[in-house]
Parts: structure tokens; sequence; C-alpha cells
């Protein structure tokens, strides 16, 4: 959760829920999660991974997951660029104005 954290200050729009940073509005929701890598051979200085997850509102007014990804890059602040990149790219707007 180290990580979320950080990354909230990163998009000032996102709600940290406790256990995902969520970006909401009428059309789009995007969660991000932090995942610890299970694989102990790696060594302990491994980055969280990120999972970005997508969401489109269904007509019936639902969430529908359409798409995820995972990132783990070590820089916070190359790992909040990339994430933002992913969903610009994703549902066409900016995560740190505002996801309309």
């Amino acid at each position: 959760m180290d990580t979320l954290r950080l990354l909230r200050d990163y998009f000032p729009t996102a709600v940290f829920t406790g256990k995902c940073l969520v970006f909401i509005s009428e059309d789009w929701r995007v969660q991000l999660t932090e995942h610890k890598d299970s694989d102990f051979s790696r060594g302990a200085n491994q980055p969280s991974v990120i999972r970005v997850k997508i969401f489109k509102k269904a007509l019936n007014g639902d969430f529908v997951q359409g798409f995820y990804e995972d990132f783990q890059l070590p820089a916070l602040g190359e790992l909040a660029e990339q994430i933002e990149k992913y969903v610009q790219s994703a549902i066409g707007t900016n995560l740190r104005e505002n996801v309309e």
C-alpha cells in the first residue's frame, strides 16, 4: 500500500479506499491495486506490482471491466508517468486533471 499512497500524491483526483486508488467519472472507472511479488527467490528489494484496471459503464449502469495491465517500475515518477500514459490512451483523458 506504500506505493499507492505515494501515487495518490501524483494523481490529485484519485480517491484512496485503503485497498486501492480509484478514479471515477460518469463513463469510466480506473482502479489501481498494489500486489507484492510472491516469488521469494527474486529478493526483497523488488518493487511492488501495480495493477491498473479499466472499467467502462455499460448501458445498464454497471461498470464492466474491459482490460488491465501490470506495472512494475522501481522509480515512482516513471511508474506514475507510464500509468498516466496507459490510462490516457485507454480512455482518452488526463488522470491528473479529471476523469470524464
